[in-house]
């Protein structure tokens, strides 16, 4: 993570900044005692926490790896400690007890999310689902993409586009298998969940011969985008200076959702143009959107930007989650060939060996669905949720929390909690077999996709390609690490959480 210090290198190359930083510094001192004197006054109190410095808080002091920094703090200062990021006050939760509270309790006071500068950019001003503040335009987004966009009808009629896309990715590496290649699989997953998701979207509107074109593009808009959101931000730590973009963040986002902008134009002006007896073939999302635009009806009411910032929501969310997660099962498969053999043997009775996985077989495969769930628990893809924002002042476990603090809820290490979770660091799906636990957050130890008012909407998309990707590359393959050795899996944090080092492994061919 960036250094303060660099952070105030930044400040100090611009001519009209000395005046601000000494409006910042005083209010920042001021504020400092006026807290410390309110804490003081206030019954409850704030959560604990460690000292910090003036003005930058505790910023010096984080690490890189969030979700691991803040497991240790929890053991210092308890379940719920406070944090100042600048003049922003820090909430992080590191048990599921407080958890509930904050996501069920007290659900409505903290459905907001704490928007970072940056994705107001790519969001089209924060009006898509991930962003937009609780009340009646979210609950009319969810509701549309829940039942009309990502309903299980809907997701049946877009069956042979994930099933093409995925079928070509298999006969791609099947040619490496016959000739003896090693493969990035990080890599092979990232194309094919990026092909499988566009396909989704807008797979009966873009042209054969447009779809590499298409999918190259986003691939570097992507990675861009997520890597900008990653980037620690003075104006998210210092709202006051917000307006003038000091590292120019905001504008470097600017020019790559202008791009991304451009591409969703290319894509709807094409569909636009289509015959009118073409629709339907195929079923792609942005059909049914521009359909939903197009109705007279007062409660939807999208206009194009709308209709833009909903594909942005699922580009982003549908690529670079079931990336990891896929990624992170079949690294640690490779590190316990017995769970993979039995997942191969489960396939083998279901499928059959010289049959092709259909999405249809995936409910008669309780192993493979227990191998995702040990996987987003072991490597929980969103360790810390999007941050929570309280839209009033409330208490939580005995401490009194601000309106407008920034919520972490650390799942990763809730899911690693050893009083719930028997030998916690180990990978073992078949702990899934005889439990109940599911996607949908009922249960706060394990809440992989969220809890409550806002929960992941792609929940159900999501499940889909994971598990009938997973299932695909272990019917049609047997994998191994080329020098034989144990994989070591470190993960690398971020607003999705990665395999730190993609690795080359070597696949031999099982069916056609």
């Amino acid at each position: 993570m960036t250094t303060i210090s660099s952070l105030f290198k930044i400040l100090s190359c611009r001519d009209h900044v000395d005046y601000v930083l000494v409006v910042i510094v005083i209010s920042s001192v001021l504020w400092y005692f006026w807290l410390y004197s309110k804490s003081k006054r206030q019954s409850p109190p704030l959560p604990p926490g460690p000292w910090g410095l003036p003005i930058v808080g505790h910023l010096p002091f984080l690490k890189p790896e969030l979700h691991t920094y803040f497991q240790g703090l929890s053991k210092k200062h308890g379940p719920i400690f406070k944090l100042w990021f600048g003049s922003k006050l820090a909430i992080v939760v590191t048990s599921s007890e407080v958890a509930c509270e904050i996501l069920r309790t007290n659900d409505a006071i903290f459905a907001n999310h704490d928007v970072p500068a940056v994705a107001l950019v790519n969001s089209y001003g924060g009006i898509d689902i991930a962003w937009t503040p609780y009340g009646p335009r979210l609950l009319m987004l969810r509701k549309l993409c829940v039942n009309r966009v990502l309903s299980n009808a809907r997701m049946e009629k877009s069956v042979d586009l994930r099933r093409g896309e995925t079928r070509r990715t298999v006969r791609y590496l099947a040619d490496l298998a016959r000739a003896g290649s090693p493969v990035d699989l990080g890599e092979q997953i990232f194309l094919m969940i990026l092909n499988v998701v566009t396909q989704m979207l807008w797979g009966a509107t873009v042209k054969n011969e447009d779809r590499e074109l298409v999918g190259a593009e986003f691939s570097g808009i992507i990675q861009g985008m997520v890597d900008l959101l990653l980037e620690p931000n003075i104006s998210d730590f210092f709202p006051v200076l917000s307006r003038f973009d000091l590292q120019g963040l905001v504008k470097r986002m600017g020019g790559l959702a202008q791009r991304m902008d451009r591409l969703f134009d290319r894509v709807i002006s094409q569909r636009l143009g289509m015959d009118k007896g073409s629709e339907g073939k195929g079923e792609d999302f942005l059909e049914v959107l521009l359909k939903i635009k197009n109705e007279d009806d007062e409660k939807t009411n999208l206009n194009m930007n709308d209709v833009k910032a909903l594909l942005m929501d699922m580009v982003l969310g549908g690529t670079d989650t079931s990336v990891h997660v896929i990624e992170f099962a079949m690294a640690e498969l490779l590190n316990n060939p017995d769970i993979m053999k039995r997942a191969q043997q489960e396939l083998d009775e279901v499928v059959g060996k010289d049959k092709i996985v259909e999405e249809s077989h995936i409910p008669k495969l309780p192993y493979i669905l227990a191998i995702m769930k040990e996987t987003l628990r072991l490597h929980t893809v969103g360790p810390l949720l999007n941050p929570h924002r309280p839209s009033q002042t409330t208490v939580v476990s005995g401490f009194t929390i601000p309106k407008d603090s920034k919520i972490f809820i650390n799942v990763w290490a809730i899911h690693r909690n050893p009083d719930v979770w028997e030998n916690p660091l180990e990978f073992d799906p078949s702990r899934f077999l005889d439990q109940s636990y599911d996607f949908n957050g009922n249960d706060f130890n394990y809440i992989p996709f969220g809890s409550g008012r806002r929960i992941c909407v792609g929940m159900a998309m999501g499940e889909r390609v994971v598990l009938y990707n997973i299932a695909t590359l272990l019917h049609s393959f047997d994998w191994r690490h080329p020098q034989g050795e144990r994989l070591k899996i470190e993960e690398k944090f971020g607003i999705t959480l990665k395999l730190k080092k993609s690795t080359c492994y070597d696949p031999s061919t099982k069916v056609g």
